[in-house]
């Protein structure tokens, strides 16, 4: 009688420092953390505090997307580890990145405040120029960690930091801190992020002002900066005309309906594409039809599941709110049903995206990128004028839908 024997090496493999077991520890509990976070303090300070809370990091957002270096991809794509000295020189271009996105962030804030409707919150919105300014001091060595696939390290570092976000950003709004407390739990964690890359990650780079020497990273990152620009319009621009036009309590409705949204279905299907892009691309490699094949028995699965998932999300939606948020958000139940339908495109698309990357054709994601980005322009201007904040929810479903549409387009051509 033979013994059954198990790989020896298996669980230690699973738990070495490069193993994407971490990577995907680090998705789920951080993705957790965020979720229980913005739920329950939803739940305890309702549509309009989240809304102010929702501007004051539309505005981080689109400034750091607007003046995105693409430094730090740069130092993890680059053929050679970067020197001691032109760390130092990433350092100071990222901290005075940090520090002029801060002081901007202070002087328009009255403006925003303005142009947002938020009444007394302009000390809410220059607290949240600590968070630029947080991030852009950490120490570089951060991205060769990330470079050097140490994904234990920078797992550790992550879920450490959300953790203590969380726990502060509860106990705080439990207190009666209000919007703040969003703020000060992600200044707390950030600062603790910061903190943990000086002290537990090597090397250190030189801190001294420094400028030259991280030339050859310029033509890499410019397309980062592109990337970034073409990101920050599909994700911040209903947004923007949400905000401006209607108002935080409307901008919180927006903004929870679409994040839950997100985390019931987008969110299973972007974690899911960090396995499906290298899996389709070795298929590829061996055996294109193999990989054809493989795609089409995903998309059909995954579609299906979602045509399902949805249906039954739209059904629960009214009694999912009340259970989780409470009866305050009511009203964004119309706004969660139309979500549920656009994350489920969303999840679609994360596939069409693997699969195009994988077979070399990446050109045809940007393109579709452009396209729904014209397409936003175009419809959510009327659909706003007609129809309110739930116009500008199906203006991204028409623009997701024509997006996806393209992707499938190309990629049958490439069956």
């Amino acid at each position: 009688m033979r013994t059954m024997r198990l790989p020896a090496f298996s669980v230690r493999a699973g738990l070495g420092s490069s193993a994407a077991t971490w990577v995907l520890l680090q998705q789920v509990l951080m993705r957790g953390l965020v979720a229980v976070k913005f739920l329950a303090i939803g739940r305890i300070l309702g549509p309009e505090a989240i809304g102010s809370v929702s501007v004051a990091l539309l505005a981080v957002a689109i400034a750091e997307a607007l003046s995105d270096t693409g430094l730090s991809q740069a130092v993890i794509q680059g053929q050679a580890a970067p020197t001691r000295d032109e760390l130092g020189a990433v350092w100071t271009t990222l901290a005075t990145r940090g520090l002029v996105i801060g002081a901007a962030l202070v002087a328009i804030a009255p403006l925003m405040n303005s142009q947002f409707h938020l009444g007394g919150a302009l000390l809410l919105l220059q607290l949240a120029a600590l968070l630029p300014l947080l991030r852009g001091v950490a120490s570089p060595a951060y991205y060769v960690v990330q470079r050097e696939r140490r994904f234990q390290h920078v797992a550790l570092v992550e879920i450490s930091a959300a953790f203590v976000d969380c726990c502060c950003g509860l106990v705080l709004a439990l207190a009666g801190a209000g919007a703040y407390s969003v703020l000060i739990g992600m200044i707390v964690g950030e600062s603790l992020k910061t903190a943990l890359t000086w002290i537990t990650m090597n090397p250190r780079p030189p801190i001294r002002l420094r400028w030259s020497g991280i030339g050859h990273y310029v033509a890499f990152s410019r397309w980062i900066w592109a990337g970034s620009v073409v990101n920050l319009i599909l994700n911040q621009f209903d947004k923007v005309v949400v905000g401006k036009l209607l108002g935080p309590a409307q901008l919180g409705a927006y903004q929870m309906s679409s994040r839950l949204a997100q985390m019931l279905l987008a969110d299973a299907a972007i974690a899911m594409s960090q396995y499906l892009f290298p899996t389709f691309a070795a298929r590829h490699r061996a055996d294109p039809h193999a990989a054809a094949r493989l795609f089409r028995r995903y998309i059909g699965v995954i579609a299906l599941g979602l045509v399902v998932v949805v249906i039954v999300l739209r059904l629960a939606a009214q009694p999912l709110f009340a259970l989780i948020l409470g009866p305050a958000w009511l009203p964004a139940v119309p706004l969660f049903k139309i979500f549920v339908i656009n994350m489920a495109i969303g999840a679609l698309i994360a596939v069409l995206v693997s699969y195009l990357r994988a077979v070399g054709d990446a050109k045809a994601t940007t393109q579709a990128s452009v396209i729904q980005v014209l397409v936003l322009l175009a419809c959510v201007p009327p659909a706003t004028h007609y129809w309110g904040v739930t116009g500008i929810a199906w203006g991204m479903t028409v623009g997701l839908s024509s997006a996806a549409a393209w992707m499938m387009y190309r990629a049958a051509r490439a069956l």
